[in-house]
């Protein structure tokens, strides 16, 4: 008899720590990080995960869990996963892992999530340096629409979607990684202008033992001692593909991974119910709990075939994404504008990042004149389904970015009007998100023409 439904392969107690579940989780990337589950290509299973922290951010109404977040753990990962064809043989290096997305969302019982600013000494965010303070916004889930008491009169549907999905590094690109963002943290600031103007810090997160979890390799052993030194840190998306934070990666969506060892051992985490283009706050989409049905096929020499090597060797390849047909319908949007000219007025030249970051504190200073405080609108240009676009990049000096925003998630009316703005109690939201202080003394960047 044909077997029905996806097969749990991955299991996860919400209630349990994340070092003790039935399978062990990791939070590095390294090739030698055994697999915690075999599947064939055309089965459908069920691989279930904990929030990025492991549970170590909190439904409490306080931010100290973020402004104290241990950022060495990020991200907790279920996996590895071998994939193997109908005939036993193993995805090879050199194959592309087709991983398509059938189902996916909350765990049941667990159906809320949230979005936070870490604070500017432990990790900061896109703007931290206008928004030094951790905060917290909690969501809550009714089916496909997430509201926050935090942010009151705001109501929208969630595009749900993996941060996180990627094959395991061969050595050789793991050695590539390392060499490359260990000469960025070293000499970025010396060299990069680019660090002027962005002020997350460190510019690159590089192998640590501290907060290393390896699956099924025993803390304390030689081997763990060894791999804990060499595994790459989860933060950024790679060449694996990793942690590409692409919203619209929903149901019926497929990835398409390039293989670098035997079986890929590909691993996924970091859900999120909502987020917007960017992830502006850092802890930025509304993290959860949550679980994928997916089904894999194998490309036999597909990264030849369909990657083109964009550096010196054949590893320096991307994943291609192919978007489901499932997301949110809107049909009117505020569009917010920003080019290549800093806060001090000072000219960039096609610098898409300046542009963006413009874009984004140009739709908080707006917002802000509809009653909300900008640590709510900077939570919510986050996590809202709204849509970033890089509009322009060949008009020197300026490249063009632009943030669009559905208007129908609010409640009031948001677009300008000949009379003047609404006020009145209904409209002062609160309560606000929930903050802590700043402690440090890193200088504050200020728009001197900005409402207050």
């Amino acid at each position: 008899m044909a077997q029905y439904g996806s097969r749990l392969i991955v299991p996860i107690d919400v209630k349990k720590k994340p070092w003790e579940q039935k399978l062990p989780l990791h939070n590095r990337w390294h090739p030698d990080i055994p697999p915690v589950a075999e599947v064939k290509v055309g089965e459908t299973f069920r691989v279930e995960m904990v929030d990025f922290s492991g549970g170590g951010i909190t439904q409490d109404y306080t931010a100290e869990d973020i402004k104290h977040a241990e950022q060495s753990i990020v991200h907790y990962l279920s996996g590895p996963i071998r994939v193997v064809d109908e005939d036993g043989t193993p995805a090879k290096p050199g194959d592309l892992l087709v991983v398509e997305i059938l189902n996916l969302g909350p765990l049941p019982g667990d159906e809320w999530g949230y979005t936070a600013t870490f604070d500017r000494e432990n990790g900061g965010g896109f703007l931290t340096d206008h928004f030094p303070c951790a905060t917290k916004a909690i969501w809550y889930f009714e089916g496909i629409y997430a509201y926050s008491p935090h942010i009151p009169g705001v109501r929208f549907p969630g595009l749900t979607h993996p941060g996180i999905i990627g094959t395991a590094p061969s050595l050789e690109l793991l050695n590539i990684w390392n060499e490359r963002e260990r000469e960025l943290e070293e000499n970025g600031l010396q060299t990069l202008k680019l660090c002027e103007v962005l002020h997350s810090r460190p510019l690159a997160n590089l192998p640590t033992t501290r907060g290393c979890v390896l699956g099924k390799i025993e803390k304390g052993t030689p081997e763990w001692e060894k791999i804990a030194r060499e595994a790459a840190r989860t933060i950024p998306g790679r060449e694996n593909g990793g942690n590409c934070d692409i919203k619209n990666l929903s149901r019926g969506s497929k990835i398409y991974l390039p293989v670098f060892v035997d079986g890929a051992n590909f691993s996924t985490g970091d859900m999120h119910f909502s987020q917007g283009d960017g992830e502006v706050s850092f802890c930025g989409a509304i993290e959860m709990s949550g679980f994928l049905e997916l089904k894999c096929d194998i490309i036999r020499g597909g990264m030849k075939e369909y990657l083109t090597p964009m550096g010196p060797t054949p590893l320096h390849v991307n994943p291609i994404f192919e978007i489901g047909p499932v997301e949110p319908r809107f049909s009117e949007w505020l569009v917010f504008e920003g080019i290549s000219v800093d806060e001090s007025g000072r000219q960039h030249y096609l610098d898409a990042s300046v542009a963006y970051k413009r874009a984004v504190l140009n739709a908080i200073d707006y917002l802000s004149k509809f009653g909300y405080s900008k640590e709510q609108v900077y939570l919510l240009l986050s996590c809202c389904p709204c849509e970033g676009r890089i509009s322009g990049i060949v008009d020197s000096p300026n490249a063009c970015a632009t943030l669009a925003i559905p208007t129908a998630i609010f409640d009031q009316d948001i677009r300008p009007k000949n009379n003047k703005v609404p006020v009145g109690p209904r409209l002062v939201r609160k309560p606000d998100v929930l903050k802590c202080t700043y402690d440090g003394n890193l200088p504050i960047t200020k728009n001197p023409s900005t409402s207050t």
